[in-house]
């Protein structure tokens, strides 16, 4: 079947059902899973549908490019999020200085941090501050800057300039997507400023991403796999980004 014939099958399934499994495709298409997540990849990116874990949903006539609002977001692979936000808490020690990035990823890895844990920890998320703003052993860092809703994230200068000033021992940051060749990009070109500057300055950084982000590109690139010390995920990545990532000395951390 040619690529195109199957692009057009998986229109027809999701016009049915509106949600499609990478499984339930790949049997209906006598394919292999791992060219219908390349098909989801390429039909994601040109804005006729919405990968989430296991598949894919009907695109709702976002614009490709575009991140999904932060509701439709925070229920979205919500599992695979609590599973990597309690792998990343699981890296964390008593009196370190660590960074948790915006997103909603970011928020799971705050509320699995330990009720016992001490120690700093600095963020550009107001979502991840009142998480933590009632633990008593904890203190936090909160950079000023640009409010944008939704995620509550701050981004501009005044962020850039508090982040240039902080050397954390461990950060874990946010993704749009991540891709072999692309590397972790995302969509708020400030925020990715900000990001920039958390990587240089980690002693350890980590991306969150859950597999829904394997292969996806947004429309900023933050930086290449060499520049990470890992990558945190609920599920295996696929070989071009699981050898991107190794190659480069990164780890793949899972729960």
């Amino acid at each position: 079947m040619l690529p195109a014939e199957r692009h057009s099958r998986i229109g027809e399934a999701l016009r049915t059902s509106r949600v499609v499994s990478t499984e339930e495709l790949a049997r209906a298409l006598a394919v292999s899973a791992e060219t219908i997540r390349r098909d989801l990849v390429l039909l994601e990116r040109q804005g006729k549908l919405v990968r989430v874990h296991g598949g894919a949903t009907i695109a709702l006539g976002r614009p490709a490019g575009e991140e999904a609002p932060f509701a439709e977001r925070s229920v979205t692979a919500a599992e695979a999020k609590r599973s990597i936000g309690h792998a990343a808490a699981a890296l964390t020690r008593p009196g370190q200085t660590i960074v948790i990035d915006v997103g909603t990823t970011a928020v799971e890895v705050a509320r699995a941090l330990p009720m016992d844990f001490s120690g700093t920890v600095a963020t550009c998320s107001l979502l991840v501050a009142a998480e933590l703003a009632e633990r008593p052993g904890v203190e936090i860092l909160v950079c000023g800057g640009r409010l944008r809703k939704g995620d509550l994230a701050l981004s501009g200068p005044v962020a850039q300039s508090f982040f240039d000033d902080l050397n954390p021992d461990l950060a874990f940051l946010g993704s749009g997507g991540i891709d072999a060749a692309a590397g972790l990009t995302d969509y708020y070109l400030d925020e990715i400023a900000v990001r920039r500057i958390i990587l240089r300055n980690a002693a350890r950084s980590y991306v969150l991403a859950d597999s829904g982000k394997f292969g996806r590109i947004a429309r900023h690139r933050v930086a290449g796999v060499e520049e990470f010390t890992g990558l945190i995920t609920e599920a295996e990545p696929p070989p071009s980004v699981r050898d991107a990532v190794t190659l480069a000395g990164g780890v793949i951390a899972l729960p």
